[in-house]
C-alpha cells in the first residue's frame, strides 16, 4: 500500500472528490505512465528494428534453421521468435507496473499467478499468431504481388469471428466465471435489460478478485453468446443501485450496437492495414532494406509486422476518440435507462476511488490515450443531464 509520501498535493480543487483521492490517483497516474509508454516504445522501436532491418531477416532464417530450415520451418519460427522477443522486451515493464499497482492496494494477485498469466497471454498469442501466419504465407506464396486481396478479407473475417468467440473461448483463459445466484440483483439486472429490450443469455459473477481490487461490469457476445459480467470486487464493494447503474452503461453499448459496430468497424480497420501493408510491402526499397527477396520470401515476415505496428499506432488516437464518444453515449443511456443521476454520480465516485483513477489527467494524456471521459467530465455530465421530457420542445 502507498503512503501519504507517494502522494503529491492536488493543485484543483474539486468539489466531488476529496483533495487526498485527487492526489492518491493523480501520483497512481505519474508514477504507471512512464513505465505504460516506455514499454508500448520499447516494443515499437524492436519491431521496427527487427522489420526494417536485415536483423529480422536473420532472425527468421535462424529460428527456421532450428527446425529444418524449411520455408514452412522459417514462416512458424519467424513467428515464433517474434512473438516471443514481443513478450520478452514487455515483460519487465509490466512487472513494473504490477509493482506499482501493488503499492496502491490495486493487486491481490502473487508474482506466480502473474507470471502464469503472462504465459497464458503468450500461448493464446501463439495459438492465433501461428495459424495466421501459416496462411498469409500461403497467400504469398500463391500471389506475391496481389496476395493483400484475399488478404483483406481473410483478415476481416478473421476478426468477426475472433469477436464471437472472445467470450467463450479467450474469456475463460484468465477468468472463472459462475452464474450470479438467484436473487434480486439478479433479478433487477435481468429486468434491467429486458426492459431495455436486451436480450442477454446469462448474468455471471468473474472471479476478478483473484487479481485485482477494481471494480467493473460488462455486456459480452453477440447474439446467442451475449451475457452480462459483473466483477466480484463490484458485487462485494458496491450498492445493488450503482451496480444496476453500471450494467445500465454497459446495456447502452448493447442498445447502441457497439459492439458489432465495433466489430464491423475492426474488420474493415483489418481489411484497409491489410491493404496498406500490401502495397508497402510491394516497394522494393522496404523489401531491400529488411533482407526480404519478395513478400512472400518468409524473412519479410518482420517487416510486414513492422507496417502493422505503424499503422496501429497512427490509428490509436483516433480510436481512442470515437471510443470516448461511445463511452460518452452510453453514459447518456443509463441516465435514460434509470433516471437516477444522483446514483450515477455516486457510482462513479465509487469506481473512481475504487480502481484509484486520475481524476482529471492532462489533456494530452486524453486526447492520445484517453478510451473514457474523465470521471470529473462524466459527473459533470450526469448533473447537466435532464430527462427527455423534462426538456422544451423534446
Amino acid at each position: 500500500m502507498v503512503d501519504d509520501s507517494d502522494v503529491d498535493d492536488p493543485d484543483v480543487d474539486d468539489p466531488d472528490f476529496t483533495p487526498e483521492q485527487v492526489a492518491r490517483g493523480r501520483a497512481l497516474r505519474r508514477a504507471q505512465v512512464p513505465w505504460l509508454l516506455g514499454g508500448a516504445l520499447t516494443a515499437l522501436a524492436l519491431t521496427l528494428v527487427l522489420g526494417l532491418t536485415p536483423a529480422g531477416a536473420g532472425l527468421v532464417t535462424w529460428a527456421g534453421g532450428l527446425f529444418g530450415g524449411s520455408r514452412t520451418a522459417e514462416v512458424l519460427g519467424g513467428a515464433a521468435a517474434l512473438a516471443l522477443l514481443g513478450q520478452a522486451i514487455r515483460m519487465p515493464f509490466g512487472a513494473r507496473i504490477r509493482a506499482v499497482r501493488a503499492r496502491y492496494g490495486l493487486v491481490t494477485q502473487g508474482w506466480g499467478g502473474w507470471a502464469l498469466d503472462a504465459l497464458r497471454g503468450l500461448g493464446l498469442g501463439l495459438a492465433l499468431f501461428l495459424p495466421a501466419a501459416l496462411g498469409l504465407y500461403a497467400l504469398t506464396g500463391r500471389s506475391p504481388d496481389r496476395w493483400w486481396i484475399p488478404g483483406a478479407l481473410l483478415a476481416a473475417l478473421l476478426v468477426t469471428a475472433l469477436s464471437f468467440l472472445h467470450p467463450l473461448l479467450i474469456e475463460p483463459v484468465f477468468n472463472r466465471f459462475s452464474p450470479m445466484p438467484a436473487g434480486p440483483l439478479r433479478d433487477a439486472l435481468l429486468g434491467l435489460a429486458d426492459r431495455d429490450g436486451v436480450r442477454v443469455r446469462d448474468v455471471l459473477v468473474a472471479d476478478a478478485s483473484r487479481r485485482t481490487t477494481a471494480l467493473n461490469a460488462y455486456v459480452s457476445g453477440l447474439g446467442s453468446t451475449r451475457r452480462i459480467v459483473a466483477y466480484d470486487t463490484l458485487l462485494k464493494t458496491a450498492e445493488p443501485r450503482e451496480v444496476e447503474l453500471v450494467v445500465a452503461h454497459e446495456l447502452g453499448h448493447v442498445k447502441h450496437r457497439d459492439v458489432l459496430t465495433g466489430t464491423l468497424l475492426g474488420a474493415a480497420g483489418a481489411a484497409v492495414a491489410t491493404v496498406l501493408i500490401g502495397l508497402a510491402a510491394n516497394w522494393q526499397p522496404l523489401l531491400d532494406a529488411a533482407g526480404a527477396d519478395s513478400a512472400a520470401d518468409p524473412r519479410s515476415l518482420p517487416l510486414l509486422a513492422a507496417l502493422a505496428a505503424l499503422i496501429g499506432s497512427a490509428t490509436g488516437p483516433l480510436q481512442a476518440a470515437a471510443s470516448r464518444r461511445i463511452e460518452a453515449r452510453a453514459d447518456r443511456h443509463a441516465l435514460e435507462l434509470t433516471d437516477d443521476p444522483e446514483q450515477f454520480i455516486a457510482m462513479q465516485r465509487r469506481l473512481a476511488v475504487a480502481n484509484v483513477s486520475d481524476v482529471d489527467p492532462p489533456r494530452l494524456l486524453v486526447l492520445l490515450f484517453g478510451t473514457h471521459p474523465s470521471a470529473t467530465r462524466r459527473i459533470a455530465a450526469a448533473r447537466a443531464w435532464r430527462p427527455a421530457a423534462a426538456t422544451p420542445g423534446a
